[in-house]
């Protein structure tokens, strides 16, 4: 297999002498054009390299016999699996073997587990964009997936696309996925295709779309740049004690606006050609040359404008625009700023091996090499192979995930689960989780960032990242929920001690170095930045993003993580450990809302943030018999529930900052709700029954349970309900993403924790 997949990506990666010759590829005939054109999907494949993944598409008759297609293949693409179905469980803890069983064919080789993460729109047309302007081949079956998930997730109604899957039709989505559409091959007669550009034309056209479509649009020659706000690189020239210097920002953020700035400062676009020229025409409400580019530089639909530019940012874009560039920016402050973010971006390839943080500036990245290396070069071409570990394959299509997966994450989680429902000790499952132990060992991060100080970044060592080792970006709550799952599973007789002690102080070191003044955890690193910072955030769809910020979840799984350490080791780093939980206790006690909630950013909503806040509470023996906040976070709980005994809550919450209702309850949510009433000994059993009879009522024969409302959150933008920085109060607009292997991660902790709390009663 491995030489299949290196013979495939060779093939894949080439580069295309002509964007002609790229473009015939992407739409070579051959069907194509049909409406409905689609691959086979029993010729896919998942190939996963120490956590590594990649989908790729079998063309022959001997590269299928010689690589079958697994079981976890089938079921990420929604074939049938032809599982057998389990004996009926009547208690919580026969349903959660039942789950375990099921959710244990899907292992991968090195022990992990893959998913989808999508749900943004907004990623794919970067990679597509940037893969037409870099004359990089597209093979046909990557089109035509593509050309079909956008499709399947074209709005009903209108025809346009959102923000995220769930999200309400917008300029940013429906003007940018329409360009993938054309490029792809689909044609503007389409009927699909006619609805979608009416929607566009309804909100104004292109031109009303954020900085962020700009920004692609002109570098595909579809718009002049001189509707782009400005992006300086100069900026990374301000010495480290300036308040505003870049490296102070979210890690998400500078790491977006380092390639845009160096983009922005050559001002690239592609050549006009018989495409681009037509989508001149298709994009806006009138003829292309008429329009006066730079007047909508500020024009945006109120669809898309969820955070409005403040007084400040507009009053330095209008400086810059009309005074710094046109007569102070030298040509040697202009090289010497596009050499300088050049640097940076060469730094942020060699420390990930071209996998980047995500795939927003991975794509971008992509692009500057090109600019600067040629397209020969070995970073353009290791770019274009590290593009695939972001695409994944399901029933729908091909889409874009918003990381190169979740692997260490769900494994940490999944370790967890099965050790809280007292599965752990039974040999049917030993081997599945020695795997995972040993894919955790593997995948912990043994070494700092060269020259980290240079290029900004946080100590590494002894910590995990969300994906894999590769990615080696530090996470709070990665590192701590890695790190107890190892520290639980080694202490079992019969497991190996796969992380050392020496290892696991790494990462307690490296947890120490994180923590805030105010004694919360943020995510990738402690904050650098005065929140003032949000008064230059030019993303208008994303709001509270210049810099990192407190959270409840992460600071949650930092104290549960240091508190199980030091029962496992009590005498390493004591002190300082003792400090640091006392201070992360009272952030989290100080975040908690009037009525007894805590808002999440990485999960919907305030029943994920409401989970994670009672664990931490638990961990030092807050109840709900003792202590009047986890009563009152308990009884928000309960006022939630609805009439058939579940939680279901809206990803709308994320938007509004209010608890909003799902339409029907979710099997996640409320196994989020019943671990956190669990977790504070809420004492009122029926109220749990309740929910466990949902859980296990919707479980599958086999095992499993059916996807549902979307679950996570992206980008962390947050809606803030006290008073803002700059006026008032704000509401911010929230990119949903998918977890679908919570559906059957939580189920197994939340009946397994029943089960031991309350003897596995007889439920159904």
């Amino acid at each position: 297999m491995a030489r299949l997949d290196s013979e495939k990506l060779k093939q894949v990666n080439g580069h295309a002498k002509t964007n002609g010759e790229a473009r015939n590829r992407a739409t070579e005939k051959d069907g194509m054009d049909s409406i409905d054109a689609r691959t086979d999907l029993n010729r896919w494949r998942l190939l996963d390299e120490d956590g590594r993944q990649t989908w790729h598409y079998l063309e022959s008759k001997d590269e299928i016999k010689e690589w079958p297609q697994s079981i976890a293949d089938r079921h990420h693409l929604g074939l049938p699996l032809d599982l057998p179905a389990l004996p009926h469980p009547t208690n919580p803890l026969a349903a959660a073997r039942n789950a375990v069983d099921y959710f244990s064919n899907f292992q991968l080789p090195p022990g992990n587990w893959a998913c989808e993460y999508g749900g943004p729109m907004f990623l794919l047309p970067g990679l597509l964009i940037t893969w037409y302007v870099t004359e990089t081949p597209i093979p046909q079956y990557i089109a035509i997936e593509i050309k079909r998930y956008l499709f399947a997730r074209q709005h009903p109604t209108d025809g346009g696309w959102g923000l995220h899957i769930e999200g309400e039709s917008s300029v940013f989505g429906t003007a940018m996925n329409y360009v993938v559409l054309r490029i792809l091959g689909a044609s503007e007669e389409d009927s699909r295709m006619i609805k979608a550009r009416n929607t566009l034309h309804q909100f104004g056209g292109a031109v009303n779309g954020p900085h962020w479509s700009k920004f692609w649009l002109s570098v595909l020659g579809v718009m002049e740049w001189s509707a782009v706000n400005p992006v300086p690189p100069e900026l990374w020239l301000l010495p480290d004690w300036v308040p505003i210097a870049p490296w102070r920002w979210w890690i998400h953020m500078r790491q977006v606006f380092l390639p845009v700035s160096h983009i922005y400062s050559r001002k690239f676009s592609y050549p006009l050609n018989a495409l681009t020229r037509q989508l001149r025409e298709e994009l806006y409400t009138q003829s292309y040359d008429s329009i006066n580019f730079a007047s909508h530089r500020n024009s945006i639909s109120p669809r898309d404008n969820y955070h409005p530019k403040s007084f400040v940012l507009n009053g330095l874009n209008w400086a810059i625009s009309n005074i710094w560039n046109p007569y102070l920016r030298s040509n040697a402050i202009a090289k010497r700023a596009e050499d300088w973010t050049y640097n940076l971006i060469q730094r942020e390839d060699e420390n990930t091996d071209y996998a980047n943080l995500g795939p927003v500036n991975a794509v971008m990245n992509l692009l500057v090499c090109y600019l600067h290396d040629g397209p020969d070069s070995y970073s353009v071409q290791r770019h274009r192979e590290r593009m695939h570990d972001f695409l994944w394959m399901k029933n729908e299509g091909m889409l874009m995930n918003g990381t190169n997966g979740v692997q260490v994450w769900d494994a940490s989680f999944l370790i967890q689960a099965v050790v809280e429902a007292g599965l752990a000790k039974d040999p049917k499952w030993r081997q599945m989780l020695t795997k995972t132990l040993e894919f955790l060992g593997n995948q912990q991060i043994r070494e700092d960032c060269r020259e980290q100080d240079v290029c900004y970044r946080q100590r590494r060592k002894g910590a995990w990242a969300f994906s894999t080792r590769t990615q080696g970006y530090t996470l709070s709550d990665c590192t701590s929920e890695a790190l107890k799952s190892v520290i639980l599973l080694q202490g079992i007789p019969g497991y190996p001690e796969l992380v050392s002690k020496e290892r696991i102080h790494d990462a307690i070191d490296t947890l120490l170095t994180m923590q805030n003044p105010s004694g919360g955890f943020a995510s990738y690193e402690p904050i650098r930045g005065s929140e003032y910072l949000e008064w230059l955030n030019a993303a208008e769809v994303f709001g509270r993003i210049m810099v990192e910020y407190d959270y409840p979840e992460c600071t949650t799984s930092v104290v549960t993580a240091l508190s199980m350490f030091s029962k496992h080791d009590p005498e390493y780093r004591k002190a300082d450990i003792s400090k640091t939980l006392s201070k992360a206790l009272r952030y989290i006690r100080k975040a908690q809302y009037p009525d007894g909630s805590w808002y999440g950013s990485w999960g919907i909503c305030f029943t994920y943030a409401g989970m994670f806040a009672l664990e931490s509470l638990s961990s030092v023996g807050e109840t709900y018999t003792n202590s009047p906040r986890v009563a009152k976070a308990c009884e928000f709980f309960v006022s939630k529930q609805k009439d058939d005994g579940g939680w279901g809550e809206s990803y709308k919450s994320c938007e509004t900052g209010v608890y909003v209702q799902h339409e029907k309850s979710q099997v996640v949510q409320t196994c989020w709700a019943l671990l956190g009433l669990m977790e504070a000994d809420f004492p009122r059993r029926d109220v749990l029954e309740r929910g466990i009879r949902l859980i296990m009522g919707r479980q599958k024969p086999e095992g499993g349970w059916e996807q549902e409302a979307i679950e996570g959150v992206f980008n962390k933008s947050w809606c803030v309900l006290r008073q803002s920085i700059e006026s008032g109060y704000y509401a911010n607009r929230d990119s949903m993403i998918s977890y679908p292997n919570y559906k059957y991660i939580f189920p197994i902790k939340t009946l397994g924790m029943f089960a031991k709390k309350y003897g596995n009663p007889e439920i159904l």
